[in-house]
Protein backbone atom coordinates (compact mmCIF):
# COMPACT_ATOMS: atom_id res chain seq x y z
CA UNK A 1 0.00 0.00 0.00
CA UNK A 2 1.17 3.51 -0.79
CA UNK A 3 -0.69 6.82 -0.30
CA UNK A 4 -1.33 9.24 -3.15
CA UNK A 5 0.97 11.78 -1.50
CA UNK A 6 4.40 10.72 -0.17
CA UNK A 7 4.63 10.99 3.61
CA UNK A 8 7.15 10.25 6.32
CA UNK A 9 8.09 10.58 9.97
CA UNK A 10 8.60 14.21 11.00
CA UNK A 11 9.37 13.52 14.64
CA UNK A 12 9.54 10.59 17.03
CA UNK A 13 9.96 9.96 20.73
CA UNK A 14 10.08 7.05 23.16
CA UNK A 15 9.41 6.51 26.83
CA UNK A 16 10.35 3.72 29.25
CA UNK A 17 9.67 3.87 33.02
CA UNK A 18 12.75 3.74 35.23
CA UNK A 19 11.69 0.79 37.43
CA UNK A 20 12.89 -2.70 36.46
CA UNK A 21 11.82 -6.12 37.72
CA UNK A 22 14.53 -8.75 37.15
CA UNK A 23 13.18 -11.95 35.62
CA UNK A 24 15.10 -13.80 38.32
CA UNK A 25 12.73 -12.23 40.89
CA UNK A 26 9.70 -13.79 39.18
CA UNK A 27 11.49 -17.15 39.07
CA UNK A 28 12.46 -16.82 42.74
CA UNK A 29 8.87 -16.28 43.84
CA UNK A 30 7.08 -18.75 41.58
CA UNK A 31 9.65 -21.31 40.41
CA UNK A 32 11.98 -21.62 43.41
CA UNK A 33 14.58 -19.79 41.32
CA UNK A 34 14.65 -22.54 38.72
CA UNK A 35 13.32 -21.51 35.33
CA UNK A 36 14.49 -20.50 31.86
CA UNK A 37 14.38 -16.70 31.79
CA UNK A 38 12.97 -15.20 28.53
CA UNK A 39 14.38 -11.72 29.33
CA UNK A 40 16.89 -10.23 31.75
CA UNK A 41 14.41 -7.77 33.25
CA UNK A 42 11.31 -5.75 32.38
CA UNK A 43 10.16 -2.16 32.84
CA UNK A 44 7.48 -1.43 35.45
CA UNK A 45 5.41 1.77 35.61
CA UNK A 46 5.47 3.82 38.81
CA UNK A 47 2.37 4.51 40.87
CA UNK A 48 1.78 7.77 38.99
CA UNK A 49 2.31 6.33 35.49
CA UNK A 50 -0.17 4.86 33.05
CA UNK A 51 -0.64 4.62 29.29
CA UNK A 52 -1.83 8.24 29.07
CA UNK A 53 1.03 9.81 31.04
CA UNK A 54 3.65 7.76 29.20
CA UNK A 55 2.08 8.57 25.82
CA UNK A 56 2.29 12.27 26.67
CA UNK A 57 6.00 11.99 27.52
CA UNK A 58 6.83 10.15 24.27
CA UNK A 59 4.72 12.57 22.23
CA UNK A 60 6.48 15.59 23.74
CA UNK A 61 9.78 14.25 22.45
CA UNK A 62 8.19 13.65 19.04
CA UNK A 63 6.98 17.26 18.98
CA UNK A 64 10.45 18.52 19.99
CA UNK A 65 11.98 16.66 17.08
CA UNK A 66 9.27 17.68 14.63
CA UNK A 67 9.30 21.36 15.59
CA UNK A 68 5.71 21.81 14.41
CA UNK A 69 2.83 23.80 15.90
CA UNK A 70 0.64 21.33 17.87
CA UNK A 71 -2.44 23.09 16.49
CA UNK A 72 -1.54 21.79 13.01
CA UNK A 73 -1.81 18.14 14.08
CA UNK A 74 -5.00 16.79 12.51
CA UNK A 75 -5.26 13.52 14.43
CA UNK A 76 -4.15 12.03 17.75
CA UNK A 77 -4.41 8.25 17.76
CA UNK A 78 -3.26 6.09 20.68
CA UNK A 79 -2.86 2.34 20.27
CA UNK A 80 -2.83 0.24 23.45
CA UNK A 81 -4.32 -2.79 25.16
CA UNK A 82 -4.10 -1.09 28.56
CA UNK A 83 -6.01 2.16 28.19
CA UNK A 84 -6.61 3.65 31.65
CA UNK A 85 -10.37 3.90 31.06
CA UNK A 86 -12.74 1.31 29.63
CA UNK A 87 -15.00 4.13 28.46
CA UNK A 88 -13.15 7.41 27.93
CA UNK A 89 -10.47 7.90 25.28
CA UNK A 90 -6.80 8.12 26.11
CA UNK A 91 -6.31 10.20 22.98
CA UNK A 92 -8.25 13.22 24.26
CA UNK A 93 -6.12 13.30 27.43
CA UNK A 94 -2.97 13.27 25.31
CA UNK A 95 -4.30 15.89 22.88
CA UNK A 96 -5.29 18.22 25.73
CA UNK A 97 -1.94 17.90 27.48
CA UNK A 98 -0.04 18.68 24.28
CA UNK A 99 -2.17 21.69 23.27
CA UNK A 100 -3.57 19.99 20.17
CA UNK A 101 -7.27 20.43 21.05
CA UNK A 102 -9.93 21.25 19.98
CA UNK A 103 -9.71 21.13 16.19
CA UNK A 104 -8.45 17.60 15.67
CA UNK A 105 -9.49 13.99 15.30
CA UNK A 106 -8.89 11.78 18.33
CA UNK A 107 -9.36 8.09 18.90
CA UNK A 108 -8.04 4.99 20.61
CA UNK A 109 -6.91 1.89 18.72
CA UNK A 110 -6.91 -1.74 19.80
CA UNK A 111 -5.34 -4.76 18.11
CA UNK A 112 -3.25 -6.32 20.86
CA UNK A 113 0.45 -5.63 20.24
CA UNK A 114 -0.05 -4.01 16.84
CA UNK A 115 -2.47 -1.33 18.00
CA UNK A 116 0.33 1.22 17.65
CA UNK A 117 1.14 0.32 14.05
CA UNK A 118 -2.59 0.36 13.24
CA UNK A 119 -2.56 3.98 14.37
CA UNK A 120 0.57 4.59 12.29
CA UNK A 121 -1.01 2.99 9.22
CA UNK A 122 -4.09 5.21 9.60
CA UNK A 123 -1.89 8.29 10.02
CA UNK A 124 -0.12 7.52 6.75
CA UNK A 125 -3.50 7.28 5.01
CA UNK A 126 -4.86 10.47 6.57
CA UNK A 127 -1.82 12.60 5.72
CA UNK A 128 -1.26 10.87 2.39
CA UNK A 129 -4.81 11.66 1.29
CA UNK A 130 -4.38 15.34 2.08
CA UNK A 131 -7.04 15.36 4.83
CA UNK A 132 -4.46 16.51 7.41
CA UNK A 133 -0.96 17.94 7.28
CA UNK A 134 0.24 16.09 10.35
CA UNK A 135 -0.99 13.17 12.46
CA UNK A 136 0.27 11.77 15.75
CA UNK A 137 0.39 7.97 16.18
CA UNK A 138 1.32 6.40 19.51
CA UNK A 139 1.85 2.82 20.66
CA UNK A 140 2.01 2.59 24.45
CA UNK A 141 1.21 -0.03 27.09
CA UNK A 142 1.36 -0.96 30.75
CA UNK A 143 0.93 -4.66 30.07
CA UNK A 144 -0.34 -7.13 32.66
CA UNK A 145 0.49 -10.77 33.25
CA UNK A 146 -1.24 -13.09 35.70
CA UNK A 147 0.94 -13.71 38.80
CA UNK A 148 3.00 -16.83 38.20
CA UNK A 149 2.10 -17.00 34.50
CA UNK A 150 4.79 -17.05 31.80
CA UNK A 151 3.64 -13.58 30.68
CA UNK A 152 4.66 -12.09 34.02
CA UNK A 153 8.31 -12.37 33.02
CA UNK A 154 7.85 -10.14 29.99
CA UNK A 155 4.66 -8.01 30.28
CA UNK A 156 6.23 -4.55 30.53
CA UNK A 157 5.58 -0.84 30.08
CA UNK A 158 6.66 1.75 27.52
CA UNK A 159 6.32 2.70 23.88
CA UNK A 160 6.87 5.39 21.27
CA UNK A 161 5.16 8.24 19.42
CA UNK A 162 5.44 9.33 15.78
CA UNK A 163 4.36 12.47 13.96
CA UNK A 164 3.57 11.74 10.32
CA UNK A 165 3.75 14.54 7.79
CA UNK A 166 4.78 15.52 4.23
CA UNK A 167 7.78 13.66 2.80
CA UNK A 168 9.69 16.88 2.14
CA UNK A 169 9.81 17.54 5.90
CA UNK A 170 10.51 13.95 6.96
CA UNK A 171 13.50 12.39 8.70
CA UNK A 172 12.39 9.05 7.22
CA UNK A 173 10.05 8.56 4.26
CA UNK A 174 7.61 5.64 3.94
CA UNK A 175 8.28 3.67 0.77
CA UNK A 176 5.27 1.41 1.26
CA UNK A 177 3.32 -0.71 3.72
CA UNK A 178 1.40 -3.98 3.84
CA UNK A 179 -1.03 -5.50 6.34
CA UNK A 180 -1.91 -9.17 6.84
CA UNK A 181 -4.59 -10.45 9.26
CA UNK A 182 -6.46 -13.69 10.10
CA UNK A 183 -8.73 -14.89 12.88
CA UNK A 184 -6.10 -16.71 14.95
CA UNK A 185 -7.12 -16.69 18.65
CA UNK A 186 -3.68 -17.11 20.20
CA UNK A 187 -4.16 -14.46 22.91
CA UNK A 188 -7.28 -12.77 24.30
CA UNK A 189 -8.91 -11.20 27.35
CA UNK A 190 -12.62 -11.33 28.07
CA UNK A 191 -14.51 -8.33 29.49
CA UNK A 192 -14.07 -7.80 33.26
CA UNK A 193 -11.04 -10.10 33.35
CA UNK A 194 -7.83 -8.65 34.80
CA UNK A 195 -5.41 -10.84 32.89
CA UNK A 196 -5.22 -12.20 29.33
CA UNK A 197 -5.18 -15.85 28.32
CA UNK A 198 -2.76 -17.20 25.77
CA UNK A 199 -2.22 -20.30 23.68
CA UNK A 200 1.30 -20.97 24.97
CA UNK A 201 3.38 -22.42 22.09
CA UNK A 202 0.43 -21.81 19.77
CA UNK A 203 1.48 -18.15 19.83
CA UNK A 204 4.53 -19.00 17.71
CA UNK A 205 2.89 -21.00 14.93
CA UNK A 206 0.45 -20.32 13.39
CA UNK A 207 0.43 -16.85 14.94
CA UNK A 208 3.66 -14.81 15.24
CA UNK A 209 5.86 -16.42 12.60
CA UNK A 210 3.16 -16.91 9.97
CA UNK A 211 1.89 -13.34 10.09
CA UNK A 212 5.22 -11.54 10.30
CA UNK A 213 6.70 -13.57 7.46
CA UNK A 214 3.60 -13.10 5.28
CA UNK A 215 3.51 -9.32 5.75
CA UNK A 216 7.27 -8.88 5.32
CA UNK A 217 7.49 -11.04 2.21
CA UNK A 218 4.48 -9.39 0.57
CA UNK A 219 5.86 -5.89 1.15
CA UNK A 220 9.34 -6.77 -0.11
CA UNK A 221 7.81 -8.39 -3.19
CA UNK A 222 5.75 -5.25 -3.91
CA UNK A 223 8.87 -3.07 -3.56
CA UNK A 224 11.15 -5.45 -5.44
CA UNK A 225 13.40 -5.54 -2.37
CA UNK A 226 15.40 -8.23 -0.60
CA UNK A 227 16.62 -8.50 3.02
CA UNK A 228 20.11 -7.35 2.01
CA UNK A 229 18.63 -4.11 0.62
CA UNK A 230 17.76 -2.99 4.16
CA UNK A 231 20.27 -1.62 6.64
CA UNK A 232 18.04 -2.47 9.59
CA UNK A 233 14.98 -4.54 10.41
CA UNK A 234 12.65 -4.31 13.41
CA UNK A 235 10.25 -7.07 14.42
CA UNK A 236 7.74 -7.35 17.26
CA UNK A 237 9.55 -8.49 20.42
CA UNK A 238 7.51 -10.75 22.74
CA UNK A 239 10.75 -12.37 23.91
CA UNK A 240 14.40 -12.52 22.86
CA UNK A 241 14.17 -15.63 20.68
CA UNK A 242 11.18 -14.87 18.42
CA UNK A 243 12.50 -11.73 16.64
CA UNK A 244 15.90 -13.35 16.15
CA UNK A 245 14.29 -16.50 14.76
CA UNK A 246 11.93 -14.73 12.36
CA UNK A 247 14.77 -12.49 11.15
CA UNK A 248 16.78 -15.61 10.29
CA UNK A 249 13.76 -17.18 8.56
CA UNK A 250 13.40 -14.09 6.36
CA UNK A 251 17.12 -13.89 5.56
CA UNK A 252 18.19 -10.98 7.79
CA UNK A 253 21.54 -10.93 9.56
CA UNK A 254 21.82 -10.51 13.37
CA UNK A 255 23.49 -7.10 13.02
CA UNK A 256 20.48 -5.79 11.08
CA UNK A 257 18.13 -6.25 14.04
CA UNK A 258 20.56 -5.47 16.86
CA UNK A 259 19.92 -1.69 17.31
CA UNK A 260 16.19 -2.14 17.90
CA UNK A 261 16.29 -5.35 19.95
CA UNK A 262 15.43 -4.03 23.42
CA UNK A 263 13.17 -6.77 24.80
CA UNK A 264 15.87 -8.39 26.94
CA UNK A 265 16.37 -5.12 28.84
CA UNK A 266 12.82 -3.75 29.09
CA UNK A 267 10.51 -6.70 28.33
CA UNK A 268 7.60 -6.79 25.89
CA UNK A 269 5.95 -3.36 25.74
CA UNK A 270 3.06 -4.80 23.70
CA UNK A 271 1.57 -2.03 21.50
CA UNK A 272 4.84 -0.14 21.96
CA UNK A 273 7.15 -3.07 21.20
CA UNK A 274 7.90 -2.69 17.50
CA UNK A 275 7.54 1.11 17.64
CA UNK A 276 10.08 1.52 20.43
CA UNK A 277 12.36 -0.81 18.46
CA UNK A 278 11.98 1.56 15.50
CA UNK A 279 12.80 4.60 17.66
CA UNK A 280 16.02 2.95 18.86
CA UNK A 281 16.86 2.08 15.26
CA UNK A 282 16.26 5.66 14.09
CA UNK A 283 18.61 6.76 16.88
CA UNK A 284 21.36 4.76 15.14
CA UNK A 285 20.40 5.28 11.47
CA UNK A 286 22.21 7.40 8.90
CA UNK A 287 20.91 9.22 5.81
CA UNK A 288 20.14 6.75 3.02
CA UNK A 289 19.59 3.78 5.34
CA UNK A 290 16.53 1.65 4.67
CA UNK A 291 14.51 0.16 7.54
CA UNK A 292 11.95 -2.66 7.52
CA UNK A 293 9.45 -2.56 10.40
CA UNK A 294 7.04 -5.46 11.01
CA UNK A 295 4.67 -5.56 13.96
CA UNK A 296 2.54 -8.42 15.26
CA UNK A 297 -0.72 -8.35 17.16
CA UNK A 298 -2.40 -11.39 18.60
CA UNK A 299 -5.80 -12.17 17.21
CA UNK A 300 -3.91 -11.96 14.75
CA UNK A 301 -2.13 -9.71 12.27
CA UNK A 302 1.01 -7.88 11.16
CA UNK A 303 1.74 -4.48 9.63
CA UNK A 304 4.91 -4.11 7.57
CA UNK A 305 6.53 -0.78 6.63
CA UNK A 306 9.58 0.17 4.59
CA UNK A 307 11.31 3.48 5.31
CA UNK A 308 14.21 5.40 3.84
CA UNK A 309 16.12 7.73 6.18
CA UNK A 310 16.76 11.30 4.99
CA UNK A 311 19.40 13.96 5.65
CA UNK A 312 17.17 15.48 8.35
CA UNK A 313 17.77 12.60 10.77
CA UNK A 314 20.98 13.79 12.41
CA UNK A 315 19.89 17.31 13.36
CA UNK A 316 16.35 16.20 14.29
CA UNK A 317 17.59 13.27 16.41
CA UNK A 318 19.63 15.59 18.67
CA UNK A 319 16.57 17.57 19.76
CA UNK A 320 15.31 15.03 22.34
CA UNK A 321 16.38 12.12 24.52
CA UNK A 322 17.53 8.97 22.75
CA UNK A 323 15.67 5.73 23.43
CA UNK A 324 18.76 4.17 25.00
CA UNK A 325 18.86 6.98 27.56
CA UNK A 326 15.47 5.83 28.86
CA UNK A 327 16.56 2.19 28.79
CA UNK A 328 19.76 2.86 30.76
CA UNK A 329 17.93 5.02 33.34
CA UNK A 330 16.91 2.10 35.55
CA UNK A 331 16.12 1.28 39.18
CA UNK A 332 15.74 -2.42 40.09
CA UNK A 333 12.86 -3.38 42.39
CA UNK A 334 11.91 -6.63 44.12
CA UNK A 335 8.76 -8.66 43.56
CA UNK A 336 7.01 -7.21 46.61
CA UNK A 337 7.38 -3.63 45.40
CA UNK A 338 6.35 -4.72 41.90
CA UNK A 339 3.12 -6.23 43.29
CA UNK A 340 2.35 -2.94 45.05
CA UNK A 341 3.14 -0.78 42.01
CA UNK A 342 1.02 -2.94 39.72
CA UNK A 343 -1.80 -3.18 42.31
CA UNK A 344 -1.89 -6.97 42.13
CA UNK A 345 -3.08 -7.31 45.73
CA UNK A 346 -6.89 -7.09 45.98
CA UNK A 347 -8.17 -6.51 49.50
CA UNK A 348 -11.67 -7.69 50.48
Amino acid sequence: MKPVKDVGIIGYGAYVPRYRLPASEVARVWKNGEDVLPVHEKSVPGLDEDTATMAIEAARSALQRAGVDPQLIGAVWVGSESHPYAVKPTSTIVAEALGIVPNTLAGDWEFACKAGTEALQASIGLVGSGMARYALAIGMDTAQGRPGDALEYTAAAGGAAYIVGPAEEALAVFEGSFSYVTDTPDFFRRPYQHYPQHGSRFTGEPAYFKHIQAAAKALMEELGARPEDFTYAVFHQPNIKFPQQVAKMLGFRPEQIKPGLLVGEIGNTYAGSSLIGLSATLDAAKPGDRILLVSFGSGAGSDAFALRVTEAIEERRARAYLTREYVSRRKPIDYGLYVRYRRKLHMH
